[in-house]
This record gives C-alpha cells, structure tokens and sequence, in this order.
C-alpha cells in the first residue's frame, strides 16, 4: 500500500481520536450492550442491536484509523527544504487574478482538509495546480466555472 502524506498535526489528531475511540467509546459500548442484554429478549431488543451497530462502527473506525496511522507518512512543513517551492505541507497565499481576493492555504492529507480552517487536500484541483509553484508564478486551476488564475504571493512552511 502506498504511504499516504500526513502533516505532524494531523497525524496527532488520529492519535487523539483512536485513544478517544479504544478508551472512552468502545468501553462505553461494551456497557451498553451488557446493559441490553440484561433486559432478556434479544430478538426484539431495540437497545442490544443499536449498541451492536454502533460496536461495529467503533471497531471499523478503530481498524480504519490504525491503518491511516500506519501507512501515513508523517511530514512536518517545519523541517522542509524546498526552496521556496509550493509541496504538501506548505502555507500558500494566493491572489484570484479575476477578483484580486487574497486567500491563505495550507496543503495537507486528504483527511486533514478543512476549507473553514483553511486547509486544502493534496488532491484537490487546486492544491495539486500549485504543487512546485514559486512564489510569483501563476497557477491555472480547472475549477466547474472555468478555468481560474492565481498569483502564487508566498509559500511558507510553518
């Protein structure tokens, strides 16, 4: 399996989750259906099969987060050597050569990617039209409207 980018960042809040998920909610679950199967009938028990759907979505979560953790490939911004360069993990600013709207991007993994923190996925249309930009060139990006233009302004690695 191919090692998947994840910044220092994301990487610990995987960490975070799967602690939260192996130490609060899976044994919160384990009670709930101990709790449903004290009340008899499982056939008709309502209780006992939600607890056990939500098991099964605890132990997939578990399984899936492991695995992210395991074929990730952690990169701290901090520590790259790019010249200047725009790669995964770089903070961009960016000027639409249309609206002149100055935006500030950081190109993370697709699982850290949070457009209301400012965070853009490495696969996006965007992020990967910037990838090996300079600062001053300009990146033309296939957006549903039409191709649109920015000005690489910086890259920094933060």
């Amino acid at each position: 399996m191919n090692k998947t980018p994840l910044t220092v960042a994301g990487a610990e809040k995987l960490r975070t989750e799967l602690h939260r998920l192996k130490t609060i909610e899976r044994p919160s679950v384990i009670a709930a259906i101990a709790e449903a199967r004290s009340h008899g009938d499982l056939s008709e028990n309502a209780e006992y099969e939600a607890a056990k759907d939500r098991q099964g979505f605890i132990e997939g979560r578990i399984m899936e987060v492991e695995s992210k953790l395991a074929n990730g490939q952690i990169i701290d911004p901090k520590l790259l050597d790019a010249d200047g360069r725009c790669v995964f993990g770089a903070t961009v600013d960016l000027e639409d050569m249309d609206s002149g709207q100055v935006v500030t991007y950081q190109i993370v993994g697709d699982d850290e990617a949070d457009i209301k923190d400012n965070k853009i996925s490495i696969s996006s249309p965007i992020a990967r039209a910037l990838i090996g930009k300079y600062a001053g060139d300009i990146a033309e990006v296939q957006a549903p409207g039409g191709v649109r233009e920015y000005e690489v302004i910086d890259v920094r690695y933060i």
